[in-house]
């Protein structure tokens, strides 16, 4: 009888795998065998792309005569250090008796990629029958689940052929416009920064797009003049009836004044005037003092023109993909991108939560019909069990399907990043930050079960008038304020490591100013429409315009999603499809090297980051000689292309053909111009703001 062969990603998945399938038997170097299967695993990437001077020795010596090059067939060859590793994993999979192999590397294209490498190297036969284990965590139900309905390997033909041209892609982009770039600007760049070391101009297909987006934002930053506006804010006093009580006349007086904010309306003395700065405040603080004066130059009352009350409903938010859970964990913990991906996949693999590296933010239907699992297990988790409760008693979870937190087109791969409700033995042994990642999740996930929070939105208007020389103006005052009036799922999402008090959104969004707001809630009983309330004062309030922020690992980590756009509210990023630059796998990864070649600095206290000298250069290298490598759309588009090959709608020939084309096009361009002139005056302004201040 012949065995099976499961070959996992990293020994510690394999001996999970190996446990759960009840493999007991002898332990071999690199493996676990028992009577009827073997498990295996690689450690990571096993084999690799060969380097161009293993093609001919010519290529070893970087020259213009041998770019662009372009070979017909790739070669590839096993990583050094895990040699040993592979010549393990080859003899098990072209052993006699092995007749099924079982694929358990990571659910993903480049999980996909590190087996198809090894099965290529190896040259396994194809009278070996090859299944897809494809799972989105591993508990061992889902472990049973995906080797009970594990399909043909060649299923994931599509997927293996996109995994092949992204690296090839990488590898044809980073080698040719590395070598041609270096050979055109490499020594200007080194007397530039003053390196005492010769280094090459070092591009690629995501990661120079990203530098990029970061040193042109600095620029953006350099180039802004503040601006100054003044705003006029009024203060009125509640004319009250009078009171018998003593104690509610008390009360009474010692109520808040009303304060509004002037903007200008068609009735304005200031309609359409050039003095003003957008519609609530003007250029110049005289014209602010000038309105302001004849506010306050005689016994003037406003008149309350409109008060409006209505509730307004704030849903709970879309449940966590990588990069969403990426920019929380910066904000919330001060990490980096690829510190998060670290600490979500340790409570991947230790089956707390699901697989992490995702870009979908929804549940499949199945998944939803079965999610009293995950809502049982956590009964264990002390923390979870008063929301337990209450959504036993709502009953919301039967109502799962219905809700916008499932939608199957909206998944690709993978579903949203949710607790499984098991492993919780594990949390003993987890670090602080991890510990506090789980319950951010856990939190996140729980919250979908509850009704929207629920406000009260109170808007004020209050008219004045302003007679002048030549006619009677109308000046208005406005103010506004959001009272919380149902707590819903914020009585969920407030952390327990947070010192925080509750606003109404523990995970950031709109916040009310509380003095505004407590004003108006205190003073809403006595406010009605037509009533007159005398005017108070008048103060001016000065403000500046600000320049645009800076990007923090988070929020690069969200542009580079969304395609190069900062999208900040989580409901706008939902309903805009773009495939992003890079994937929910690689981008915590290309900002990390980025950081390690010096381009880009990371401040770990605030998680600003800010472009080297040397990385600014390079990219005024790349804007100069091959700008398409610094336009986000573009490469999101290569991203799509390849989403298209995975799909099937496109043809692994039509995109080699597309992507020999464009490397063809721009090493061309490159050996053909000249653009010293305009790097050198792009150095001189470069090199002034060097070095940056610190933030």
């Amino acid at each position: 009888m012949g065995k099976r062969l499961f070959i996992a990603e990293k020994p510690s998945v394999a001996q999970e795998f190996a446990r759960v399938l009840g493999v007991r038997g002898r332990r071999g170097d690199g493996f676990i065998e028992s009577e009827d299967t073997v498990v295996t695993w690689c450690v990571g990437h096993l084999v690799t792309m060969s380097y161009p001077e293993v093609y001919d020795p010519v290529y070893a010596r970087w020259a213009f005569e041998t770019l662009p090059f372009l070979p017909e067939d790739f070669r590839y060859e096993v990583i050094p250090n895990v040699k040993k590793q592979f010549e393990t994993v080859k003899g098990l999979l072209l052993r006699a008796d092995v007749e099924e192999i079982y694929v358990c590397t990571d659910s993903g294209r480049e999980g996909e990629y590190i087996y198809r490498l090894v099965d290529q190297m190896s040259q396994v036969p194809n009278t070996k029958k090859k299944y897809r284990v494809w799972i989105d965590s591993q508990t061992e139900d889902e472990i049973l689940r995906g080797v009970r309905e594990a399909k043909s390997l060649t299923e994931y033909d599509n997927l293996s052929a996109s995994a092949y041209l992204r690296a090839k892609e990488d590898y044809l982009m980073g080698i040719n416009f590395s070598r041609v770039l270096s050979l055109k600007y490499g020594g200007w760049l080194n007397d530039s920064v003053e390196g005492k070391k010769w280094t090459s101009v070092s591009v690629g297909r995501v990661m120079t797009c990203v530098l990029g987006m970061v040193v042109t934002r600095e620029w953006e930053i350099r180039k802004f003049v503040k601006t100054p506006f003044y705003r006029v804010i009024g203060s009125f006093a509640p004319q009250l009836p009078q009171q018998e009580d003593d104690q509610m006349a008390e009360e009474e007086k010692a109520l808040p004044a009303l304060e509004g904010e002037w903007r200008v309306t068609e009735e304005s003395r200031y309609f359409q005037s050039p003095k003003l700065y957008k519609e609530n405040g003007f250029r110049e603080e005289e014209t602010a003092k000038e309105l302001s004066s004849s506010m306050t130059d005689q016994d003037r009352q406003a008149v309350l023109e409109k008060i409006e009350k209505k509730k307004e409903k704030k849903n709970p938010p879309l449940l966590f993909n990588l990069a969403e859970l990426q920019n929380l964990s910066s904000k919330l913990f001060k990490i980096s991108p690829d510190e998060t991906l670290q600490v979500v996949q340790e409570l991947y693999e230790k089956k707390l939560v699901t697989y992490p590296r995702t870009d979908a933010r929804v549940l499949s239907s199945a998944v939803a019909k079965e999610i009293t699992k995950n809502l049982k297990g956590l009964q264990g988790y002390d923390l979870a069990l008063p929301y337990l409760r209450q959504i036993a008693e709502m009953k919301s979870h039967e109502k799962l399907v219905k809700t916008r937190y499932v939608d199957d087109k909206k998944i690709t791969d993978h579903y949203a990043i949710i607790p499984t409700g098991q492993g919780l033995g594990a949390l003993k042994s987890l670090k602080p930050v991890a510990a506090k990642m789980y319950e951010v999740i856990v939190r996140r996930f729980l919250s979908i079960f509850y009704p929207p929070a629920v406000y009260q939105k109170i808007n004020v208007v209050l008219a004045v008038e302003n007679p002048q020389k030549e006619k009677v103006y109308t000046e208005r005052f406005y103010t506004s304020a959001k009272v919380l009036i149902e707590e819903g799922f914020l009585a969920v999402t407030e952390y327990s490591f947070s010192n925080k008090k509750k606003n109404g959104n523990s995970e950031g969004g709109d916040e009310e100013s509380p003095g505004s707001t407590e004003a108006l809630r205190m003073l809403l009983p006595y406010l009605k429409k037509g009533m007159k309330l005398p005017v108070v004062s008048m103060k001016i309030k000065e403000g500046e315009t600000s320049p645009p922020k800076r990007y923090n690992s988070g929020s690069m980590i969200l542009a580079m999603e969304n395609a190069g756009q900062l999208i900040e509210d989580e409901e706008l990023r939902a309903l805009i499809k773009s495939s992003g630059i890079g994937t929910s796998a690689t981008r915590a990864e290309i900002l990390k090297k980025l950081f390690h070649i010096s381009y880009l600095k990371l401040n770990k206290k605030t998680q600003i980051i800010t472009p080297t000298l040397k990385g600014e250069l390079v990219c005024g290298i790349v804007r100069y000689a091959i700008p398409a490598m610094l336009s986000p759309k573009l490469t999101a588009s290569w991203e799509k292309g390849l989403g298209g090959v995975a799909e099937g709608d496109i043809g692994e020939e039509e995109y080699m053909d597309k992507l020999t084309s464009f490397v063809k096009q721009q090493v061309g361009k490159v050996k053909e111009t000249n653009n010293m002139t305009q790097l050198r005056s792009y150095y001189n302004m470069a090199k002034e703001y060097y070095p940056l201040p610190k933030k």
